[in-house]
């Protein structure tokens, strides 16, 4: 193993690129008959220690990234000062409708049973949680449907905002923004996203609507984010393709 191992001289930590069962069958050869186990053990006596993966690479940024978030800060600064209302999007995490395990509690005499493993063929369906943040009047609005995460779903969800919400709060404006990911079912190379927009927010509602994509890697610095959940209350609204039911 003299070629195959590497360490730490600060603080003597050791390591291989062997695996124990490939180990194992090295000492095999030399007469010591010893399982892939036992490796690991004699290992770790003698200083080795396990490596884990460490999320450090990252891709190379876009040249004009900090052009891109200088757009998106003036953007925001212009559609505040002009009063015209700014909205930030992005699906949130999928959820298997059924039995199954989740953090939420609640006042039983007895616990609620569910089924011990997540299968997908045991749900009723998935349910994709779309999430629209209203930055001017500080509020949120989760759409949960059930078909997929597609542009039209996505276009559909930000509709709906503006027939429940959005016009009941911003009176008599003809602009809309919107902040998002570049990628997803609201993806900046999405042609579906663009046409359904123009056909049924920009024709169809009379708003001029401008979006702006976060880089590659940066979805983290999208509004809704990191507010959505110190917000005030948000309202969820069920919907299918049949049929729609709003909950407050």
């Amino acid at each position: 193993m003299k070629h195959d191992t590497a360490g730490d001289p600060m603080t003597g930590l050791k390591w291989t690129r062997r695996t124990t069962a490939k180990i194992a069958a090295e000492l095999k050869l030399l007469g010591i008959n010893v399982s892939d186990r036992t490796a690991a053990r004699l290992l770790k006596q003698t200083g080795f220690a396990l490596r884990v993966n460490h999320k450090k690479r990252s891709h190379a940024s876009p040249e004009d990234r900090d052009a891109q978030f200088m757009h998106i800060a003036e953007l925001r600064e212009r559609f505040a000062a002009q009063g015209f209302p700014l909205i930030s999007i992005d699906t949130k995490k999928k959820e298997l409708v059924g039995r199954f395990k989740n953090a939420g509690t609640s006042w039983e005499r007895q616990p609620v049973l569910v089924n011990d493993h997540d299968f997908r063929s045991d749900a009723t369906g998935i349910a994709i949680p779309y999430g629209i943040y209203d930055l001017r009047a500080n509020r949120g609005t989760v759409f949960v449907g059930n078909s997929c995460d597609t542009p039209e779903f996505a276009v559909e969800c930000v509709e709906r905002w503006w027939h429940t919400q959005g016009r009941q709060r911003h009176h008599n404006v003809g602009q809309l923004a919107i902040l998002a990911d570049g990628g997803g079912s609201n993806a900046s190379n999405s042609r579906v996203w663009k046409y359904r927009l123009q056909t049924r927010l920009c024709n169809r509602l009379g708003l001029t609507v401008t979006v702006a994509h976060y880089p590659p890697g940066t979805s983290k610095w999208n509004p809704i984010e990191h507010t959505f959940r110190s917000i005030t209350p948000s309202i969820l609204v069920f919907f299918s393709a049949q049929k729609s039911r709003q909950m407050t």
